[in-house]
């Protein structure tokens, strides 16, 4: 499926599009922010840095197609106006077709930076989300959509709108391919989750809960078809390890026997990683951030500790006061980031100079401007 809309450029004209402007200085080794058009700068990584298949994950929270002003210190729903004081971060006045195409374009340049074992994570509301679904579906393929995950923003406020209250908004995670990096993430066990799970406990006082020591299939001549203290595996089924195995757990202690001299293994609480992150995460707003719609740094960190390595170039071209770059560069990655908004820049350099990093040695970034004669985009984020 895709949406059908007025002035939808063909993939080939986007692709093909080949910019005048430059960088002030050469994109070197280092990590590089990037003050100027995104669509501009993107296509010169692609043409002239031949950077195609290089970025191994891309986070960007674009405009979310509000129709608003955003200034530093406080947010406007309105168009800008002479009397406003505040400095300006970023406009967000495209709206409908217009905003979807311009989003579209830069997905499409997105996809051909990411690497075969790349990951896309799009930030955006209730409201634009499901059409941006549908282009990502189009751009980056559904069969490479991996989830709709739903972030809890804030705490339940009373609205005067006849409607529920609306305390999330959703990033859309998609891969380049069927076999993205991926660092299963885990979280800690909380007591009531071990009262829960692990119910039993042993001498030591440790918790504890017991599984079954076969899994389903026969072996006709493989070992686990064996006997074990003179127990064979249930009709139907085999040991999930040889005999000789089992014999060493037993010794071990770790294989506990029912009354009716039925084996099984102990499974013990401190001993497992937590359990498994879901599709909904908890990661609120800073209720006063230095930039408007700045994200939570842990959010940042949690995605790109899973879909990115210690090698690996992460991108972000929306990249505001700098939250995915100063995560980035906590965690020892490269990173690449891009946005028009000059006072967006100067609060990302503030942040990034603070960084004390002691994981990785060489923690220097490059600024470079982009030399244009285009005029700036009226979605500046």
């Amino acid at each position: 499926m895709e949406l059908i809309y007025p002035n939808k450029k063909s993939e080939n004209d986007i692709l093909g599009f080949l910019p005048s402007s430059q960088f002030s200085i050469p994109l070197s080794d280092n990590s590089s922010l990037i003050n100027g058009n995104n669509l501009e700068v993107l296509l010169i990584l692609l043409h002239e840095y031949n950077m195609a298949g290089k970025v191994d994950l891309i986070y960007i929270d674009p405009p979310f197609a509000t129709n608003g002003t955003f200034t530093i210190g406080k947010e406007r729903t309105s168009t800008i106006s002479g009397s406003v004081q505040d400095d300006i971060a970023y406009t967000d006045t495209l709206v409908g077709e217009e905003f979807i195409e311009f989003l579209r374009e830069r997905l499409i340049l997105a996809r051909e930076l990411l690497s075969e074992k790349g990951s896309i994570y799009l930030h955006i509301d209730y409201k634009i989300g499901h059409y941006v679904k549908v282009i990502m579906d189009e751009v980056f393929g559904s069969k490479n959509f991996r989830n709709d995950i739903t972030r809890i923003k804030c705490n339940p406020n009373n609205f005067s709108r006849k409607a529920y209250g609306n305390i999330k908004d959703l990033i859309l995670f998609y891969s380049k391919s069927e076999n993205p990096i991926w660092n299963e993430p885990f979280i800690p066990y909380s007591e009531e989750d071990i009262a829960k799970l692990y119910k039993k406990i042993d001498k030591n006082g440790r918790f504890y809960t017991t599984v079954p020591l076969h899994a389903p299939g026969e072996t006709k001549d493989g070992v686990t078809g064996g006997e074990f203290k003179g127990i064979k595996p249930p009709k139907g089924r085999h040991w999930r390890t040889s005999p000789a195995e089992l014999e060493k757990l037993d010794e071990q202690g770790l294989i506990e026997w029912s009354a009716n001299g039925v084996p099984r293994r102990k499974i013990f609480a401190e001993e497992q990683k937590g359990k498994r992150v879901q599709d909904i995460w908890d990661f609120k707003d800073y209720q006063y951030p230095a930039y408007p719609t700045e994200k939570n740094l842990d959010l940042l960190k949690h995605i790109i500790k899973t879909s990115s390595n210690e090698d690996s170039l992460v991108m972000d071209f929306f990249c505001g006061s700098g939250t995915t770059l100063c995560a980035a560069q906590e965690l020892g990655r490269k990173w690449i980031g891009i946005d028009q908004s000059e006072q967006a820049i100067k609060v990302a350099i503030n942040r990034l100079s603070k960084i004390q990093d002691t994981l990785f040695e060489n923690n220097k970034f490059d600024f470079i401007e982009l030399e244009s004669n285009l005029p700036k985009e009226k979605n500046a984020m």
